[in-house]
Formats: C-alpha cells, sequence, structure tokens
C-alpha cells in the first residue's frame, strides 16, 4: 500500500524523509513570476474524508513517523478550524507526532490572527517555510510577490512570536546584474530586522514555462548572473547578516553551486572562506546538470 499524491509534488529538501500529507493542491496565489511549481493545479482544499484517508494509510505504513509535511503549496491558507481537525487526527494516528510544517505565504500568516497561529503551534504546527526571496521592495514588485519589505518583517514576527519556527528562503541572482546590490542590500536589512530559524538561499532557475512571464514582469532587460555573480552575492549576504537571533544557515537546495552549512554568526568566518575558495577555483561547484528545482 503506497499513499497516491495529485501530482506534481514538492516539499523542501529538510522534509525528505518526513510524511507528506496533501491538505491542499496547488497555490491560492499562485502568480510569482519565478515560480512555476503549481502552475498546472487549480488550488483548492481538499475535502476532509481525503484528508484523513491519508493520514490514516500514512499511520500504517509509518505508524512511528514524528514529522510530518503539510502540502501543497498553501496548507496555512485553510481556515484555522479545519487545520486544527487536521492536526488533531494527525496525533491521534501518529503516537509519536512531534512536527508539523508547511509552507506558508505572507498573505496567508497575515490573515492568521495571533491567537490563530499560537493555537497551531500548541497542536504541533510549529515550522512555516516561507518564501522571502528578496527584501528589496522593487524586487518584490517585480517578482509580483505580494508583499513588502515592512510587510515580511511584520509576518516573520508575528509567526516568530507565536512560538512558531520560521524558515526563511532567498533567491540568489534575483535582481539579474542591475539589481544585484539593491537585492542583497535590501534582503540584509530584513533579515536583519525580523528573526528567522532558518535561512536558506535558492539560485535562481526559471523554468521555460514562465521565462517570458518573468522577464515582462520584471520590466526591463534581464540579465541572468554567472555562478561567480551569484557567489559573490552570497559572500556579501552573509558578511552583512547581523540577526536578531543565531539562525541556521544552508545553501543545500539542488539549485545553487555551492552548497554551505553553519550557524550564523558564529559560522560567518567559515562559511566566507569556504565562498572565497570557490570563487578562487579551489572548491568545486555542483555540476550544471546536477542542478535544478
Amino acid at each position: 500500500m503506497n499513499l497516491i499524491y495529485d501530482m506534481p509534488l514538492y516539499r523542501p529538501p529538510a522534509e525528505a524523509d518526513n510524511l507528506i500529507i496533501q491538505a491542499t493542491l496547488g497555490c491560492s496565489f499562485n502568480q510569482c513570476s519565478f515560480c512555476a511549481m503549481y502552475r498546472s493545479k487549480q488550488y483548492k482544499e481538499r475535502p476532509f474524508a481525503e484528508v484523513f484517508t491519508d493520514i490514516h494509510q500514512a499511520a500504517a505504513l509509518r505508524p512511528d513517523a514524528h514529522r510530518v509535511f503539510l502540502a501543497d503549496g498553501d496548507a496555512l491558507a485553510l481556515p484555522t478550524g479545519h487545520l486544527l481537525d487536521i492536526l488533531r487526527e494527525l496525533s491521534r494516528s501518529l503516537p509519536q507526532l512531534a512536527r508539523v510544517s508547511c509552507y506558508a505565504t505572507p498573505a496567508n500568516i497575515q490573515r492568521k490572527s495571533a491567537e490563530d497561529l499560537a493555537l497551531l503551534q500548541q497542536h504541533k504546527l510549529n515550522l512555516l517555510y516561507v518564501g522571502v526571496e528578496s527584501g528589496s521592495d522593487l524586487m518584490l514588485k517585480k517578482i509580483t510577490k505580494g508583499a513588502t519589505q515592512k510587510r515580511m518583517a511584520e509576518i516573520l514576527t508575528k509567526a516568530h512570536a507565536s512560538g512558531m519556527k520560521v524558515s526563511a528562503t532567498v533567491i540568489l541572482g534575483l535582481g539579474g546584474r542591475t539589481h544585484s546590490d539593491e537585492h542583497i542590500d535590501g534582503t540584509i536589512a530584513l533579515l536583519n530586522s525580523a528573526p528567522v530559524t532558518y535561512l536558506s538561499t535558492l539560485q535562481l532557475y526559471l523554468d521555460e514555462s514562465i521565462e517570458d512571464e518573468f522577464y515582462r514582469k520584471f520590466g526591463e532587460p534581464f540579465e541572468m548572473l554567472d555562478d561567480l555573480a551569484i557567489l559573490q552575492e552570497q559572500e556579501k549576504l552573509i558578511s552583512g547578516l547581523n540577526p536578531p537571533q543565531t539562525l541556521i544557515f544552508r545553501s543545500n537546495h539542488a539549485s545553487n553551486a555551492l552548497a554551505l552549512a553553519g550557524n550564523l554568526p558564529r559560522d560567518r568566518d567559515k562559511l566566507l572562506q569556504q565562498l572565497r575558495e570557490a570563487m578562487a577555483g579551489k572548491r568545486p561547484l555542483r555540476p550544471q546538470y546536477l542542478r535544478g528545482m
């Protein structure tokens, strides 16, 4: 017996070994110009009966599972009561359950009250994956993210205050060559003002199906950065980060030219040394054929 998923199915790298339950299909926003993940799906909430059947089948397959990822891209869009019912069923079915996580858009965090978020956290939804992408207002507008730097800081702070952990992602190369400095400077400013537990970087990759949309929304000529320029952005980002709390940093996503791991600010010098070795050709980069989303 295997779980049957509505494809395509995506999950963060850290969820590779955990159970995945599709609470929703697609993404309720689905307008980010760089993202093709759910363009083939129409957003909908899955009926309780279907979700609960998946939970029971998953529990039969892995009764000792202790972590669950709620897919697709927008589980936090569900009404709080709906989510609580799913979380309670997960706890009933998986006695060792310790953590539930999901993707969360800025708008969906904003729509939840502080009390709602705290209640969800108490029922083990305690990790949100938030695509920050950039802290630059200009970049956020160009990619149709639906948020500003101020709004991003507010929702990250709100989630943290509820007791949830936040895993934020930033996309290197998002500003192209013209707006590289603005992209990284804005991102540093955001992450130095709002608490996150984890920070990951990806490299910009455009699926052929959305290239035209991305360039049109960008509104000016766009020059993709090469690996050296990407590593320079990474160097600038890590050099400038002085977060309000210690964060766990990773660049282990398959899109990255160089995998890095450490805590910031503690491991800043080590990470910068690895980057500079890579820029000098003394540390190998991931081959292009092994990269992807």
